[in-house]
């Protein structure tokens, strides 16, 4: 049985016909960028986080960008993230001339480590740090109260990224709270592998206050205010109506494609539990709030099982084969191999599983029997 690692298509088929009609909606007023569309669905994304404020732009990448760029983030200052993420979370530091200091993961969450980061924080203390960006990975909540209270009592603000984590949920001392609208700024993406995704590149940024919402607000339009009237030197980060549209009517189904990923997440312990298979499953503190843009399994013998698993047409994927310390472009800052032993060690065992909401218990079956095979054989 071929099984993909992502379908779509499935998930289009029955809202096909409500988004073609949105797409007639948009063409007939003509309000491409920005907008009334995209308006809506900013207020429709603080109700559904709880956040205060939120500004759709124009892709993950660029929400981390405005909101490093809205703190002044720059040469001389330093953002704390962590290495096993997607390139973007520390390219956006970079790209504003700030130095990125790493910190290790924990090996059962990947997420960003409260110990590790305490350590860093100490080590780190006499520098200007501008802000903590620890990754919702996967779609797991980060250890939020003690990542908090590390950067309350040193004044540092906490960036989100919550790009695979929109509808995650975490249950911590204030209650359950989405992810991405927990602390100071929070962010998300809307590319089209994500739970919620467009049909091209979109990102949502959540804020407390509405001083720095409007600042964030003006960089996103070349940091104008009125028109022609520039404050600051921003960036083209608008969201295209179209993309906004496209998600207002995803939206009100996406708690039901959690729930569906949750509940394949579930199904997946059952079968590899009843075939043995010699692999570690993703963690997950809280039943009910990991939204499983991802399952990231451990596997011995990883790269033999990934050729197996191609020849047994199971599609499959690696997130991160190169933990960031290690790629080229943030060599001159003098990380080595070992400084980062478990995002190394995840970087050589992960590898991410068929979950998509619309999967079947057959198709489950199929890829856990073909790595059942792989380890019996």
């Amino acid at each position: 049985m071929q099984v993909p690692l992502l379908d779509l298509k499935k998930q289009y088929e029955p809202l096909r016909d409500q988004i073609r009609a949105k797409f007639d909606e948009i063409a007939d007023c003509q309000h491409f960028i920005l907008g009334p569309e995209v308006e809506s669905l900013e207020r429709e994304v603080c109700i559904y986080t709880g956040a205060n404020h939120a500004i759709g732009v124009s892709s993950g990448t660029d929400a981390e960008l405005a909101i490093l760029m809205a703190l002044g983030a720059g040469p001389g200052d330093a953002v704390v993230a962590t290495p096993y993420t997607f390139f973007a979370t520390a390219g956006g530091i970079s790209r504003l001339g700030a130095r990125i200091i790493f910190v290790d993961i924990d090996p059962a969450t990947f997420n960003i480590c409260p110990d590790r980061l305490r350590e860093c924080l100490e080590a780190h203390r006499g520098e200007k740090i501008k802000a903590i960006i620890p990754v919702h990975l996967f779609g797991l909540s980060c250890r939020m109260d003690e990542i908090r209270a590390l950067a309350g009592a040193r004044g540092i603000p906490i960036i989100e990224d919550a790009a695979q984590a929109l509808g995650a949920v975490y249950a911590g001392s204030a209650g359950l709270q989405k992810c991405g609208a927990i602390a100071e700024f929070g962010f998300y993406s809307f590319f089209p592998s994500k739970n919620l995704g467009g049909f091209g590149d979109g990102g949502m940024i959540v804020c407390r206050d509405e001083p720095i919402a409007a600042k964030i607000r003006s960089l996103r339009n070349h940091g104008m205010e009125r028109h022609y009237h520039h404050h600051a030197v921003g960036g083209n980060f608008r969201l295209d109506a179209l993309q906004a549209g496209i998600l207002r009517v995803k939206l009100p189904h996406l708690d039901q494609w959690s729930a569906m990923r949750r509940a394949n997440a579930a199904f997946y312990r059952e079968e590899f539990a009843r075939a043995g298979a010699d692999v570690a499953l993703p963690a997950e503190a809280v039943p009910g709030h990991h939204i499983y843009n991802q399952f990231v399994i451990r596997a011995p013998r990883r790269d033999e099982l990934l050729r197996h698993l191609a020849a047994s047409g199971i599609g499959h994927a690696i997130y991160y084969p190169i933990p960031l310390h290690l790629q080229e472009c943030f060599a001159t800052l003098g990380y080595k191999p070992g400084d980062f032993p478990e995002a190394e060690r995840a970087a050589k065992e992960t590898i991410a599983l068929p979950i998509f909401p619309e999967l079947t218990p057959d198709q489950q079956r199929a890829v856990v029997a073909a790595i059942s095979a792989f380890y019996k054989g």
